[in-house]
């Protein structure tokens, strides 16, 4: 318990983070620009939340031996993984419901006016996909199922790195 207590204040599994969540960036652009699947408003929405799980394991990875520094990273660590978790069941709803009224999906992201994202960078945020539609299934999950479960599995990996550093009685 005590070497994963540890892990955290270690460079290399902050960055080995890092790469897995950049690969999940990089294949939701694969599946965007190779395989031809048009993200709609909540694909940008939860791949705006990895994106933000890919900030905290580079905000991790500079000073890992910081607690300020730990804690800015599980923060965002936590917020982006709960985001995730909650966009992606919001889509699975959309996707999944027999009332074609009961959800809506918007034509452009609703970002902050300060941080307009599907402006500056339309290739990585911009939606042109419909919410409703399934397009992709891999093991008889769709998308969004898949998401839940990544954006789970990252939150049970931050709640068990910070439980083990409680019980091992070492500052977050």
């Amino acid at each position: 318990m005590n070497w994963l207590a540890n892990l955290s204040t270690q460079r290399a599994p902050w960055l080995l983070f890092s790469v897995i969540i950049l690969g999940l960036e990089l294949i939701a652009l694969f599946f965007q620009y190779q395989m031809g699947l048009a993200p709609c408003i909540m694909c940008i929405y939860q791949r705006s939340a990895v994106l933000g799980l890919f900030v905290a394991g580079i905000v991790g990875s500079i000073k890992p031996n910081n607690l300020i520094c730990r804690m800015i990273a599980f923060t965002i660590w936590g917020v982006a993984s709960i985001w995730g978790f909650m966009l992606a069941r919001e889509h699975i709803a959309m996707q999944t419901t027999t009332d074609p009224f009961a959800f809506s999906c918007e034509f452009e992201p609703n970002f902050p006016n300060f941080m307009p994202l599907h402006h500056w960078q339309p290739w990585f945020f911009e939606a042109t996909g419909d919410c409703g539609n399934i397009d992709w299934v891999f093991m008889t999950l769709s998308m969004p199922q898949w998401m839940q479960i990544i954006f789970a599995s990252t939150l049970v990996t931050l709640i068990t790195l910070v439980a083990a550093r409680i019980i091992n009685n070492k500052s977050l």
